[in-house]
């Protein structure tokens, strides 16, 4: 018993001389209750919309109060034309227009028009289900129950008509493959080096260290384009998913969001001693960041402002909300330029803190 009772005190001492298992075991389980409660939420509120009053009266008027007075909408704008109301769709400003027709008030036959965003099938279902309960509830409302209207929501569904779950699945999963593959090979490959013993023998080559670890970088890039190309094969041919924007923007776009995550994977080589700790890091820091912070499952708009705050620095962010505007909606390159200055703001930040901790190990 006395032997069994050392081999347990044995084992608490491996555990508590390992920061990283300590972190896992202690810190890990805080910051995965903090996220599911705060960021999974399926709830949708204070989305931005907007209104195109062709009427302009006093129902008009008392409807568009309603909807905007609601926890779920903010009044974005009052608009003057539908074209005005695409624009504001393809720029990401709003995710709902509520259309009034002429002579709303005086017509029992009209019907409003709703507009979403269906680029996220799930929370374009919700917006317009949200506004026609908000519209049709309204007939309780004095000034609306004297006038002889109709109030029938005509609902229309931008960029995927068809509500198609793949519109909203392969931009996220784009990004997250993308990130966790480039991430983890390139700080495995590198750490590899360390512990066979080899990378001494490359740094003390004529070689500079910043070219030894971008060459050890170029590979996985290339291979990451492999993967690329099969993700859209699949999702144009098998998931009939389009690409409705400039396949070249597409892929530029992508080969820059590659880079981020090779850099990355660099500055994880540089703090983890083996291979395990490296595809740990990998692992746990980038998948459960992506997944929930990222939108790719959770609108970030209902989340609390801290977790909204910190979704910007996660790469995967910018990439699928440049994919989205690209692929789904058809925009071109310009149209992305705030996401793509971003992505390579990040790049230059993550490899010059890797070459730099590099030199420092090494």
């Amino acid at each position: 018993m006395k032997q069994f009772a050392s081999f347990i005190r044995k084992e608490f001492y491996h555990i508590f001389r390992d920061i990283r298992t300590m972190l896992i075991m202690l810190v890990m389980p805080i910051i995965l209750i903090i996220l599911f409660g705060y960021a999974i939420t399926t709830e949708i509120k204070s989305v931005p919309f907007a209104v195109l009053d062709r009427s302009r009266d006093e129902v008009t008027t008392r409807l568009t109060d309603r909807i905007g007075a609601s926890e779920y909408f903010n009044l974005y704008k009052l608009l003057d034309s539908e074209e005005e109301a695409q624009d504001l769709f393809r720029q990401g400003k709003v995710r709902l227009v509520v259309v009034f027709p002429p002579q709303y008030a005086s017509s029992p036959d009209a019907a409003i028009q709703l507009l979403a965003d269906a680029t996220d099938p799930n929370e374009a279902t919700q917006l317009t289900g949200y506004a026609t309960a908000i519209i049709t509830a309204a007939k309780t409302d004095a000034i609306v129950q004297t006038m002889p209207i109709g109030i029938i929501p005509v609902v229309h569904l931008l960029y995927n008509p068809l509500m198609k779950g793949a519109y909203n699945f392969v931009p996220g999963v784009m990004g997250l493959i993308l990130i966790l593959i480039c991430a983890m090979m390139t700080s495995v490959g590198i750490v590899r080096e360390k512990e066979m013993g080899t990378m001494e023998i490359l740094l003390v080559s004529p070689m500079k260290p910043v070219y030894i670890i971008l060459a050890k970088a170029v590979p996985y890039l290339l291979l990451s384009m492999v993967n690329i190309t099969t993700i859209l094969l699949l999702s144009y041919f098998l998931l009939e998913v389009p690409i409705m924007g400039s396949l070249f923007s597409l892929v530029m776009v992508t080969v820059l969001y590659i880079i981020v995550s090779l850099c990355l994977g660099l500055l994880i080589s540089t703090v983890a001693d083996t291979q395990q700790a490296a595809m740990l890091i990998s692992g746990m820091a980038l998948m459960l960041p992506v997944m929930l912070l990222s939108g790719m499952m959770f609108p970030i708009e209902n989340m609390p402002k801290l977790l909204q705050w910190l979704s910007n620095i996660v790469p995967a962010k910018w990439y699928i909300i440049a994919v989205k505007d690209i692929m789904i909606k058809g925009l071109s390159i310009t149209s992305v330029l705030k996401e793509t200055g971003i992505l390579i703001l990040m790049a230059l930040v993550l490899i010059a803190i890797s070459v730099k901790r590099f030199k420092i190990r090494l």
